[in-house]
């Protein structure tokens, strides 16, 4: 009897090994050939997509158009980085300063506040699921890691505006340039951009079409920011347009 149930652990033990491996593997195909690729979807998106489905919600469709950042007004990178993360061209993955502060006030208030940089957020949505937990965490770390030291900032930025998620089903900066502007993303104003940023900390909670109080303050927050780090020539100064 205990020679079969350490038989049958073994197994698992082997079939677990096997699954981690193998789970391992895509995200480094996926960091590699994402490098250069198109990406057809996000795991974000799959997650929202299922999640759908299995509430019995087969008219969502989590919906998302590639563009490269040539065919992106040079606004949308600049609002982005203005309200997410300022610090994006210079750092490597993480915002240790950012990440102290938000400690120091999540153990003071109930008010959870994160310090994900665009390069955690876009792992994140890439290759993991939503939601919090310490093994996500850490395995989000790892992931922010591989695509700093294999993918370019200016493809980082490229691919976290395409797998952002802006509304409900919309994931994309030129689905949600289309959804709510009825134009393709290299069209979009200063003000635009600045607005799709605004939704981006919640975006099935804020509405780019219906902004709220604070949506709108927080759009005229990110348009100051926006001229404070130089406006465009803060992405020719780093190499990002």
């Amino acid at each position: 009897m205990k020679k079969r149930r350490g038989s049958w652990l073994q197994r698992l033990k082997s079939w677990l090994l096997r699954a981690v491996l193998a789970v391992a593997a895509i995200w480094i195909a996926g960091i590699l050939l994402f490098a250069f690729l198109p990406v057809p979807f996000s795991a974000v998106m799959v997650e929202r997509q299922l999640g759908a489905w299995l509430q019995g919600d087969f008219a969502y469709v989590a919906h998302a158009d590639w563009v490269g950042m040539d065919e992106i007004s040079p606004w949308m990178p600049l609002a982005v980085m203005a309200a997410e993360d300022q610090k994006f061209p210079t750092h490597w993955g993480f915002d240790m300063n950012a990440i102290a502060s938000a400690l120091d006030h999540n153990e003071r208030s109930t008010r959870i506040r994160g310090a994900s940089t665009l390069s955690q957020q876009t792992a994140k949505n890439m290759f993991l699921w939503d939601g919090r937990s310490w093994l996500r965490k850490g395995l989000e770390a790892g992931l922010t890691l591989g695509i700093e030291v294999v993918w370019t900032k200016r493809r980082i930025l490229t691919v976290y505006l395409n797998v952002a998620e802006f509304g409900e089903g919309i994931f994309g900066v030129e689905a949600a340039s289309q959804r709510y502007f009825h134009k393709p993303a290299s069209r979009l104003t200063q003000s635009e951009a600045a607005l799709l940023a605004a939704v981006l900390p919640s975006p099935r909670r804020y509405k780019a079409d219906a902004p709220s109080g604070y949506v709108q303050q927080r759009q005229q927050w990110i348009l100051r920011q926006m001229r404070q780090l130089g406006g465009e020539g803060f992405l020719q100064e780093h190499n990002l347009n």
